[in-house]
């Protein structure tokens, strides 16, 4: 399982998994963009970028608000990433997928990231990232 949805009153909380850190942030940006677009997403366009953090929360929060940012500025949904996370000096450097967000019919838009709730933290040998997005 990548990730799976949870209850919460009025927003959107989600857990994201992976066998690595890289990987449960990958499906992290993917969690979040599937409450915005449920359905396929053509690979047409890449863009690399590289953020750096204090700890893991603030990285992941950083990390999906550029994705965030990305989609408001360029226009740009995310279909796929590869992310690789330094833990020594706690930066990140990924390679995004995606399309333009005109081609799709969007369901669910999304105000923030937050660091409500939010955590990253290894549990039974592996990642988990959780996330509530205000929306």
């Amino acid at each position: 399982m990548k990730y799976k949805f949870l209850p919460h009153t009025a927003d959107v909380k989600f857990k994201a998994y992976g066998k690595t850190l890289n990987e449960s942030f990958e499906n992290s940006a993917l969690a979040m963009f599937n409450v915005m677009y449920t359905g396929k997403i053509k690979s047409s366009k890449q863009i690399k970028f590289s953020i750096k953090g204090k700890d893991f929360e603030n990285l992941l929060y950083l990390f999906l608000e550029k994705l965030l940012i990305l989609l408001d500025s360029k226009n740009f949904l995310v279909s796929k990433i590869k992310v690789k996370i330094n833990i020594k000096d706690m930066s990140l450097n990924t390679l995004v997928y995606g399309d333009n967000s005109g081609n799709y019919s969007l369901n669910t838009g999304i105000k923030s990231v937050t660091y409500n709730e939010m955590f990253v933290k290894k549990i039974d040998g592996k990642w988990v990232c959780q996330v509530v997005l205000d929306v």
